[in-house]
């Protein structure tokens, strides 16, 4: 449970603010940023794990200013680290409410990916979009004051 004011707390971001969800998969895509292509994206994702039977796995998404931390919830490992400077775009589908997703560019290959998630709850899906907004400027404070002394 979020408190109201959670969007003015910054001291629990910094160390990360975690959300349990589970992972829906990923698929490439062209542009780094831009609602119908998330939204192309995101309807590519959904309709692929709907035809697969598979259970989804159930990951813990941690967001602070240093990026995306993904984890396994029942085997806690870490699954990924997604610094915040790779990610280039991340929303709440406006059809699929209850999933969010992100694009950020692969470490290894270059391309950029779209990852989805499903979360319980419409507003989970939105908490997580507003915590990576978050991040991004806190990011983007931290890089400045560092950089204002020079």
């Amino acid at each position: 449970e979020l408190p109201e004011s959670w969007a003015d707390m910054q001291e629990p971001l910094l160390e990360g603010m975690c959300f349990t969800l589970k992972y829906l998969g990923m698929t490439l895509v062209e542009n780094p940023k831009g609602a119908e292509m998330a939204a192309a994206a995101i309807h590519r994702i959904v309709a692929t794990a709907r035809v697969g039977a598979r259970k989804f796995q159930k990951v813990i998404l941690t967001v602070s200013p240093r990026g995306i931390s993904l984890q396994d919830a029942d085997t806690k490992e870490v699954v990924e680290n997604i610094s915040i400077y790779r990610i280039s775009y991340c929303t709440t589908d406006k059809l699929q409410n209850k999933v969010f997703a992100y694009v950020a560019q692969s470490q290894e290959s270059g391309a950029l990916e779209c990852h989805a998630f499903l979360s319980p709850k419409k507003k989970i899906a939105q908490a997580v979009t507003l915590t990576v907004a978050q991040a991004f400027q806190m990011a983007l404070d931290l890089w400045e004051a560092a950089h204002a002394g020079r």
